[in-house]
């Protein structure tokens, strides 16, 4: 089940395609936590490497039928409550830790699921434990991501006051019909709403997400999609490609042929038209492309620090279940299930279930392809960190990205692609993989 493109490259219609890591999570290993993750954060920090902290709540009011994260939409206060209260333990274990202890945070994110699921005594009581020994005043940037629905100007300004500097509405849509056919839980009426709140408490960011492609979804509509963005006015926007890997609903729907819905995930060609519109549209307003996914009213000011502090190898702890961190060059995931995790903090233990070290190669090829995705790369950062010449390294992929028409620069100071080729990078980035990364499962 896949589209092929002119320049043969397949795009499956099932399947990830968003690459967020290298190497891929499949080749990592249970066996890798008491052989890497575990002595990784028994050793002193590497010098100079930004830590940020990821906290991951899992709970939404509705599960969206292309959502492929751990989320749960049955658990009731009492489960919740304890949830957080490991989510707290978790840390005060894993801060102790020679890796981490006594290191400043320099970035939080608040993701899921729905963080905005929990009410405001229990964001001001959880943010109270975890900063209790690790303050984030210092902090360059702390993001929350949100469900409008589930926004008050009350709870909004809770969020603010915790030191909430982005703030991330997933909009995802603004027609109610195509929220509905794709399990959103919110209306637009609420997206109105939640906005003008936020603007109003003073938000020094505020972010759009927009997905493109989702079922139903048609010309006329993402067209009302780009113009009702352009009326808010928002610091950022971040557009994803509609993609369906094998856990979702609507995949499920596809590889049994149950016939569920009755409409369907446009070609991705038509999705990367709808981007490319998009972001012709945002710049067109004065906004600037930063990245195949987000463009930002002014890039003086607006940054996304979280990302290119991960793109660019900063240490990351992650808390919850599921959740994927990076401390001294180690990749590793917690446990996935609600269960293991639980009787892991129970135990006194690490959650941990996965990890994985990458080589010096496998670090470098990391870095080259996640900041690939903001269209160009500068050699001279390769060079000074890791000692190569990615242009040299890569000449196979690069020759291979140019002869499909992707790639409008290759000089000793930037490597550029186009727009198209931006609009497509995550099927690029694969050519830049070692040989037996290739052609694995990806997750």
């Amino acid at each position: 089940m896949s589209e092929t493109h002119a320049t043969g490259v397949a795009e499956p219609e099932v399947g990830s395609v968003f690459i967020a890591n290298y190497p891929p999570f499949s080749v990592w290993t249970p066996e890798a936590v008491g052989r890497e993750a575990l002595p990784a954060l028994a050793s002193a920090p590497e010098p100079g490497v930004p830590l940020g902290l990821y906290l991951h709540i899992p709970f939404c009011r509705k599960r969206c039928h292309f959502c492929y994260f751990r989320v749960y939409t049955n658990k009731n206060a009492q489960q919740v409550e304890l949830y957080l209260d490991l989510l707290a333990r978790e840390w005060d274990r894993l801060r102790t830790e020679r890796a981490l202890s006594g290191r400043p945070i320099d970035f939080v994110y608040f993701g899921g699921g729905t963080p905005s699921f929990l009410s405001t005594q229990q964001l001001t009581s959880l943010v109270s434990r975890l900063t209790a020994h690790t303050p984030w005043t210092s902090a360059s940037e702390i993001t929350f991501e949100c469900e409008p629905g589930t926004l008050t100007e009350a709870k909004l300004d809770v969020i603010r006051q915790l030191g909430v500097t982005r703030l991330s509405l997933g909009v995802e849509n603004f027609s109610d019909e195509i929220l509905d056919v794709n399990g959103r839980a919110h209306r637009s009426p609420e997206i109105a709403r939640a906005y003008e709140y936020a603007r109003n408490i003073g938000f020094p960011q505020i972010n759009i997400d927009l997905i493109a492609g989702m079922l139903g979804e048609t010309d006329e509509n993402w067209r009302v999609c780009i113009e009702r963005t352009l009326a808010l006015d928002p610091d950022s926007v971040t557009i994803y490609q509609m993609e369906l890997p094998y856990n979702t609903t609507i995949t499920a729907d596809i590889l049994k042929g149950a016939g569920q819905f009755a409409q369907h995930v446009a070609p991705w060609e038509t999705r990367r038209r709808w981007v490319a519109e998009a972001f012709e549209a945002l710049e067109q307003a004065g906004y600037t492309v930063g990245s195949a996914y987000t463009a930002v009213k002014d890039p003086a000011t607006t940054k996304f620090t979280y990302r290119d502090r991960l793109w660019e190898g900063a240490d990351l702890a992650a808390l919850g279940v599921a959740s994927f961190g990076h401390v001294n060059g180690v990749h590793m995931q917690n446990l996935d299930t609600w269960e293991t995790y639980e009787d892991a903090i129970q135990r006194g233990d690490l959650p941990l279930s996965r990890a994985y070290r990458p080589t010096d190669d496998e670090r470098l090829i990391r870095e080259t392809i996640l900041q690939l995705k903001r269209g160009a790369i500068r050699p001279d950062y390769f060079a000074a960190k890791f000692g190569v010449d990615v242009r040299d390294r890569f000449a196979d992929a690069w020759r291979s990205i140019k002869a499909d028409g992707y790639l409008a620069e290759t000089s000793a100071n930037r490597i550029a692609l186009t727009r198209d080729g931006l609009l497509r990078v995550d099927l690029l980035l694969p050519r830049f993989f070692k040989p037996e990364h290739r052609g694995v499962r990806y997750t």
